[in-house]
């Protein structure tokens, strides 16, 4: 049998042998637990839509809060944040993986050196001290998968990478909703800030009137101070709103990906038309929610390290060949008297480990116990969000109606008791409680419309739904534009076993 022959004939048999044996996987395959649903939702809608799989965003038919949206999609710190994390992961993935496959490597090596000339062995008569020595190796590296600890831990890289794209996916999600929640409070704040400044211009009305019946003797002094207390109250109220306007708009920048600075303003929040109910069922929330499917994913993680753990206990079987050319001249290097080869295999048991291994395979095993606990959990959560936001809905949007008749009750309730503060049939104090309570009820009407529109962004984010695919398409960063894109839906799409 010469070397080289042999070589390239029991290698591809040693290749054979090794993926017909490594068929073997130890740990428990992955199987969706088990979660109690709900049949419906405790506070259902009234009038739904099916619009979870729409850019819901633009139903309110602002063009400035679709372009705002547009602009943090592209920009935001945190999405890039995290499809730099994408990157990462499938770089673990792709290196986890190789350790199935046999690793190749080829290299070149010269060196020149001096044996000694007096000593124990002396160099016989006429060879020189000074010798090369040229070597250009061909080596191949292989341990075979018997086990399946390799393919375990594969699995497990696999799923963390889609765990990855989930959370890009739940981070794209949250800040939609963000941007969206922070323009409607923006708007309330600009029309609580209207009505502050209308409010104001009316009492400072007021108060020269009373400054000039004051001087003709036709008022007191003390209605005079009445008057311009109220006056100074709703001028006070002018500067806390435009604080809280300055402060939202340097969020919304960040959230934006900019720096802080003013914001663009679109339709008045009296304008903005209102977004359909998303209509689903609770059991659509598996699917629909990225950060379920993340966490999904890492309890399918977690699942697989235990089969690489209890893999352990079992032997490692390696083979290593090398094929190349040894000379002490460059110019022989390549010549057939030149040439070296070599294959061995090795198997390495485990006997004694003072609970190493063991310790690995209970670590793995609340591992992934935690992140089963974790997944019901998130799954519950998601079932309170979605009935939260369904509750806060229905009850804002009661309480808006009744507090619009309030408003229209306390506008006529201030214009008759200016009347009858000008007949003379009551006192000014009845005008200033009738005209407190009208700017305070103001407030209140446009605080609680922008909250209708809040809670409505809230069940958006707490549905869901295909609309989140469409966002990550906005970013221009989807798995860098395709580059990993393909590798990643292999991953997706290959078996666990």
């Amino acid at each position: 049998m010469r070397g080289p022959a042999s070589l390239l004939r029991v290698i591809p048999v040693l290749l054979m042998l090794g993926l017909g044996l490594s068929g073997c996987l130890f740990g428990p395959d992955y199987v969706r637990p088990t979660v109690p649903t709900p049949a419906t939702y405790r506070f259902e809608p009234g009038e739904t839509a099916e619009v979870a799989n729409a850019l819901w965003w633009e139903q309110f038919q602002d063009p400035v809060l679709n372009d705002l949206i547009a602009a943090a999609l592209a920009d935001n710190k945190d999405v890039k944040i995290a499809a730099a994390r994408v990157d990462q992961f499938m770089g673990q993935f792709v290196t986890t993986r190789s350790a199935l496959f046999p690793q190749i490597s080829a290299g070149f090596s010269a060196s020149r050196q001096r044996a000694a000339v007096a000593g124990l062995s002396t160099l016989p008569p006429g060879v020189s001290p000074v010798f090369n020595e040229f070597q250009a190796p061909l080596q191949v590296a292989w341990e075979i998968d018997l086990f399946g600890k390799v393919r375990r831990q594969t699995e497990s890289a696999r799923a963390s990478l889609l765990a990855s794209e989930e959370g890009r996916r739940a981070t794209i999600l949250s800040l939609v909703a963000s941007v969206a929640s922070a323009y409607i409070n923006l708007r309330d704040l600009d029309q609580q800030l209207t009505i502050a400044k209308a409010t104001t211009d009316s009492r400072a009305g007021s108060v020269k009137v009373f400054q000039a019946r004051f001087s003709g003797g036709d008022v007191s002094q003390m209605e005079l101070a009445q008057s311009q207390s109220e006056y100074e109250a709703s001028l006070a109220t002018i500067p806390q709103i435009e604080t809280q306007i300055a402060q939202q708009e340097d969020a919304l920048s960040v959230l934006l990906g900019h720096n802080p600075g003013p914001i663009l303003r679109g339709r008045e929040l009296t304008e903005l038309a209102v977004p359909a109910v998303p209509v689903g069922l609770p059991s659509d929330l598996l699917e629909r929610r990225p950060d379920l499917r993340q966490a999904e994913q890492n309890l399918i993680a977690a699942n697989a390290l235990i089969g690489a753990a209890r893999a352990l206990y079992f032997p490692d079987i390696s083979l290593t060949g090398l094929f190349g050319t040894a000379s002490g001249q460059f110019s022989k290097l390549f010549t057939g008297p030149s040439r070296v080869w070599s294959f061995a295999g090795s198997l390495t048991v485990p006997i004694f480990t003072a609970g190493s291994i063991s310790g690995q395979v209970s670590q793995a095993e609340a591992q992934q116990q935690q992140a089963l606990f974790q997944y019901q959990q998130s799954i519950q959560t998601a079932f309170q969000e979605v009935d939260d936001a369904l509750i806060a809905l229905q009850k804002s949007r009661e309480q808006l109606v009744v507090q619009g008749r309030q408003v229209e009750a306390l506008k006529t309730y201030s214009r008759l008791a200016r009347l009858r503060y000008e007949g003379g049939y009551t006192s000014y104090i009845e005008v200033l409680d009738a005209e407190r309570s009208l700017f305070n009820a103001q407030l209140s009407y446009t605080q609680t419309n922008g909250l209708v529109f809040s809670s409505l962004i809230g069940l958006y984010k707490a549905m869901g739904g295909g609309w989140v695919v469409d966002a990550e398409r906005m970013t221009g960063q989807v798995m860098q534009q395709g580059a990993n894109a393909p590798a990643t839906k292999q991953a997706a799409a290959e078996p666990s076993q």
